[in-house]
């Protein structure tokens, strides 16, 4: 396979006081677990949520922040000291150290690494998580050295729910205890953080408090931006020319900690990322494509704690696995999921975790629902969606057309006639059938229950409570499939009886959803304030879907609409711009930002759908659809280097913004890439 290397321009350290922008680059690997390590590519902690291992504990723990950051010094026999990055936090060099430069950032197989100079010395530092451990390895390589030198780390610990305040502590003090060369830091009831060195080095106890650390990212975001940190000493190692020393941190057992050494730990990792490109699509397994791959490795998850999904699915012989949402602060969502299953899992040829990810949320659907989203340190979901459940049927159809796996099929059958069931009587938070025109409507005071979803305290800010676009169009879709599984059962009079309704929906909707004055569609009609004629992207799953719902005589018109109006280099506006809730900008605090969320900001996942009604309206056009695709590489060495942001702005120069790697935005990007690639 070929190696794959992206690499990211670094300017040097002066940087860092120059610009503020320096610091918006960011690293990000995970466990498998939903666990993993993230912070800025030039050092600095500045979000909550950076740290070397943030543990993903069974609830009621929930994800867990336990080591913090390392600060690196390197000594030399001539009493010099040099830092290895640049931080916001003591350093026992003091003010007049030296600091080595930064000169070059790489991922390599998706891995971290980056590369310090100073004079004579060489030395690259690696990160990686070994699959399905809460274990983080901090390799250091002296690939060049004036002569013997003293390696210094001082491991920064705060043990926090990774979500809460970076001023929170735990409620016991931080405890040290050493056996030999184990060292174990506690607090109370929690977890340990364990803690090995592989090198010649010796352990000097020096326990203090690293008071008022500043998260810039925090304060910007208008949360509490202060904190403290606590380190028990540092670990001396010696080194020299070609030496290799790793510092391992894990809240794993000591059995588990000391299985694998770090070289054959790194070796495997590798070869567990090299077999996953290997066994993807053919175009996805060099280049930018392979790159996506690696992308979507880090939101497949073995949950951690769900202990009764986890027995039910280990009676029927399956494994438990679900798509965490988004990094660093999405847990697994129901809609997500379904929306990200065929880029994350089918593109990549990834077909048995399909299979258990949608046989998992099979096994959690109530009421004619799959849960909205499995909140952090719980054990139990919400079912507060409308949609979630009929991306379902679009992830299913997915699926059994990439494998031909019937057997699941049959096996979920009786819960998708259950789930049509229920939204033709009425299920929960006012979803159901308008038995009158066959169109689904939906809608509780204080619920957001369709993807655009932000809500501040009991404002819903985008509540389109009503029979949305959307919803219809994958209300249709979900009765044209279930009609057609039926038949090819020999359920005849169930599939006429779908048939039935899924005629009448589609006559409603090509009737009531057209707003012939813009010729597009309404965004909602029969809404509290009656039809509204926002322009939304909304409207190309009418198109996009397997059975698309509206009138082909009205696609290119819509397509060409939300061309002009919506689309962007790194995905469509969530609202065009004039209308007067539109914002071009997502910033501010909480309620700035959730006011902004769906009101104009890029969503990238969007592209998926422009895509497919691309090729629907332009099938001979694959070159030009694959440049809308193209346009997201320059994305790729910004924010989360290798990834793909939730938002943008909506306005140039469109800065990415909410989560640093989302699952649908890689999904559909990676999902559209391999549709469209040559």
């Amino acid at each position: 396979m070929e190696p794959i290397v992206r690499k990211l321009p670094v300017s040097g350290r002066s940087a860092i006081d120059e610009s503020e922008a320096s610091l918006n680059s960011e690293w990000l690997v995970t466990n498998g677990l939903g666990g993993y390590a993230s912070g800025t590519v030039l050092g600095p902690l500045t979000r909550r949520y950076h740290g070397l291992l943030i543990a993903a504990m069974p609830a009621p723990l929930g994800r867990l922040l336990m080591l913090s950051d390392l600060n690196e010094e390197i000594h030399f026999p001539d009493g010099r000291v040099a830092d290895l990055s640049p931080k916001h936090h003591e350093s026992s060099a003091g003010t007049g150290a030296a600091r080595a430069s930064l000169v070059e950032f790489r991922l390599e197989t998706g891995l971290p690494i980056w590369r310090y100079e100073l004079d004579q010395l060489v030395l690259e530092k690696l990160i990686h998580l070994p699959y399905r451990q809460n274990t983080v390895y901090v390799t250091y390589r002296i690939l060049s050295a004036p002569g013997p030198i003293d390696l210094k780390l001082r491991p920064l610990i705060q043990f926090r729910p990774h979500e809460a305040p970076v001023s929170s502590q735990p409620d016991a003090p931080y405890l040290l205890t050493v056996f030999e060369d184990q060292y174990e830091i506690s607090a109370g009831a929690l977890p340990p953080l364990r803690l090995l060195l592989f090198g010649k080095g010796e352990f000097v106890i020096d326990r203090k408090r690293i008071e008022r650390l500043y998260y810039l990212l925090e304060d910007k975001r208008g949360y509490e931006s202060v904190g403290d940190l606590w380190t028990p000493g540092s670990f001396v190692v010696s080194c020299l020319h070609k030496d290799e020393i790793t510092l391992v941190a894990s809240a794993e057992s000591w059995e588990v900690i000391r299985a694998l050494r770090p070289r054959e730990a790194l070796e495997l990792e590798h070869e567990r990322r090299a077999r996953m490109v290997g066994s993807a699509d053919p175009k996805a397994r060099s280049g930018v494509g392979a790159e996506l791959v690696l992308a979507a490795d880090q939101f497949i998850a073995t949950p951690a704690g769900r202990l009764m999904d986890e027995t039910r699915a280990h009676a029927a012989g399956d494994e438990i696995r679900t798509v965490i949402a988004g990094y660093h602060w999405f847990t697994d969502w129901g809609r997500d999921t379904m929306i990200s299953l065929e880029g994350l899992t089918l593109a990549t040829n990834r077909f048995l975790e399909a299979g258990w990810i949608l046989r998992t949320f099979a096994n959690t659907i109530r009421y004619g629902l799959i849960p909205n989203l499995f909140p952090e340190r719980s054990r139990q979901g919400l079912y507060h969606t409308a949609d979630a459940t009929l991306w379902f049927f679009h992830a299913v159809d997915r699926y059994v057309q990439a494998t031909g796996d019937r057997w699941t099929l049959k096996l979920i059958l009786p819960k998708l006639i259950d789930i049509v069931e229920w939204h033709l009587k009425g299920t929960l938070f006012g979803i159901g059938v308008d038995p009158d025109d066959g169109l689904l409507r939906q809608g509780q005071e204080g619920y957001q229950l369709t993807w655009m979803d932000a809500k501040v305290g009991d404002w819903v800010v985008t509540p389109r409570r009503g029979k949305a676009v959307e919803i219809n169009a994958l209300w249709y879709n979900a009765l044209r499939l279930l009609e057609q599984w039926l038949g090819e059962e020999n359920e005849a009079e169930a599939s006429r009886k779908l048939n039935s309704w899924a005629e009448k929906a589609l006559e409603s909707f090509n009737a009531r959803f057209w707003y012939a004055d813009q010729e597009y569609l309404y965004d909602v009609i029969d809404g509290e304030k009656g039809d509204d004629p926002s322009c939304r992207p909304n409207q190309l799953l009418a198109i996009a879907l397997t059975h698309p719902v509206l009138d082909p005589s009205r696609w290119k018109r819509v397509l060409e609409m939300v061309c002009r109006r919506l689309l962007t280099p790194v995905g469509l506006r969530s609202l065009a711009p004039g209308h007067p809730d539109y914002k071009p900008r997502y910033f501010g605090d909480l309620r700035s930002r959730d006011a902004a969320y769906h009101q104009g900001t890029v969503w990238a996942w969007l592209i998926g759908p422009l895509i497919d009604s691309w090729l629907k309206v332009y099938p001979d056009d694959r070159g030009g659809a694959h440049a809308l695709v193209q346009a997201f590489v320059p994305h790729l060495n910004e924010a989360c280097v290798g990834s793909i942001s939730e938002i943008f702005d909506a306005e140039y120069p469109l800065v990415p913004r909410g989560c640093i790697a989302q699952a649908w935005s890689v999904a559909e990007v990676l999902r559209c890439w391999v549709k469209t690639a040559p």
